[in-house]
């Protein structure tokens, strides 16, 4: 028996929103391209991808202007955007408006749908910062709230910390071959519908090598990339966020969508 039940949907709820997001979405951590990646995540959202993550961090901001690039595109009513602050901002409401405009700036937008805290700030404590941070959202800059290598502890003491606003998501480094928060988060998480954003997802390629996964794969007819994102949109409340440039990869990701692994097949790809 798979440690959680299998959640069939492709769309997958953000908190306790009443909202949703495609099961799969797009990350933008070290695009080296970006007119080619500007070709695939259109076309990604042209065919029923509709969230994308960035981060003020990300190539010094860059990857925030190329989201707004794509954004205009295609549509703000067609994706979801997510970005993340750094923690120094955390410091001061201040602090965190100013990057919090710039941000958006260059995003070019009035506000994002989620803004996290990227990571936690190590001189502060979590309802220190969770305050400070909840700005974004008092002044309509963003409208949810969530954050970002959080482990259980952090994450109880951030939604307990929140004054108006309600923690949504913890974004995660989380595979099938990284699978700590399993143990605790995951269950956590589940248990008070927070949505957790699965990031490095295929492990920058490495899933594509693995000997069990490859042998699922070619058992059931599909790519080992295919295998990795499923498990993880198998687990409720999970939204996988790989990262690519390149539409065939993009074709290759929409396809992890609109099937399951079988119960059999999670079992095993838990135990590597």
């Amino acid at each position: 028996m798979s440690r959680f039940p299998i959640d069939y949907s492709d769309r997958k709820p953000i908190g306790k929103t009443g909202e949703t997001v495609t099961a799969i979405g797009l990350g933008t951590w070290a695009i080296r391209d970006y007119s080619k990646a500007y070709n695939a995540f259109v076309y990604a959202i042209e065919n029923g991808i509709d969230n994308i993550d960035t981060a003020e961090m990300y190539d010094g901001g860059k990857a925030e202007e190329f989201v707004g690039r794509v954004v205009r595109a295609v549509g703000k009513d067609k994706v979801f955007v997510t970005t993340k602050m750094l923690p120094h901002h955390l410091v001061s409401s201040d602090e965190v408006l100013k990057a919090a405009k710039a941000s958006l700036k260059r995003l070019g937008l009035s506000e994002v749908d989620l803004f996290l805290i990227h990571w936690p700030n190590e001189s502060l404590t979590i309802e220190e910062q969770v305050r400070n941070f909840e700005i974004v959202y008092e002044e309509g800059l963003a409208r949810y709230i969530g954050v970002s290598n959080f482990n259980v502890y952090e994450l109880e003491k951030a939604i307990h910390a929140t004054r108006k606003a309600e923690i949504v998501v913890d974004q995660v480094h989380y595979s099938v071959l990284t699978k700590d928060i399993e143990k605790d988060l995951l269950p956590y998480v589940i248990k008070n519908s927070i949505t957790i954003q699965a990031y490095t997802p295929l492990e920058r390629t490495r899933v594509s090598h693995h000997p069990t996964i490859i042998e699922i794969a070619k058992k059931i007819n599909r790519t080992p990339v295919q295998v990795a994102l499923n498990y993880l949109i198998s687990r409720p409340n999970v939204v996988a966020i790989p990262k690519t440039e390149n539409i065939e990869h993009i074709k290759e990701i929409i396809g992890a969508m609109g099937w399951r692994l079988r119960e059999e097949e999670i079992n095993i790809l838990e135990n590597i």
